[in-house]
């Protein structure tokens, strides 16, 4: 998979070159926070396949051993990682120049849920990390 995107504003740009791992939605506590929305759609990929090509990130420490990367100028929340698991990435769908590319096969975090998000679609839904979590 060759895909670029980049931040609201341009100023922020990447490219990914390996396919990905999967894709879902995020309904935890901290991405919802983090995004002001009920859920976060999240790509992984290898960390190998992704680099930046334009502007310099700004990173926030979420928790203990997870930091989230956005665009000090917009702050488009672009890229999630795991201190534990520096060799995935995850990467917000919808800041793919063309978020047609994967489509999210998840719920992850369903136990944070927004109690009044009601989810229509047949896609597996998981209390947690779900059953491939890393």
């Amino acid at each position: 998979m060759h895909q670029q995107g980049g931040c609201l504003c341009g100023n922020i740009r990447y490219v990914i070159d390996a396919e990905p791992i999967d894709a879902g939605f995020c309904h935890c506590s901290l991405c919802q926070r983090a995004s002001g929305a009920p859920a976060v759609a999240w790509m992984t990929l290898p960390y190998t396949g992704f680099s930046y090509t334009e502007g310099k990130v700004a990173t926030y420490p979420s928790s203990e051993h997870y930091q989230r990367e956005f665009c000090p100028r917009c702050g488009t929340q672009l890229a999630f990682r795991a201190q534990t698991e520096p060799q995935f990435i995850d990467i917000t769908l919808c800041s793919l120049d063309d978020n047609t590319a994967m489509e999210p096969g998840y719920h992850i975090w369903c136990a944070s849920k927004a109690p009044w998000l009601h989810l229509n679609d047949d896609l597996p839904q998981y209390p947690d990390a779900g059953p491939d979590s890393y």
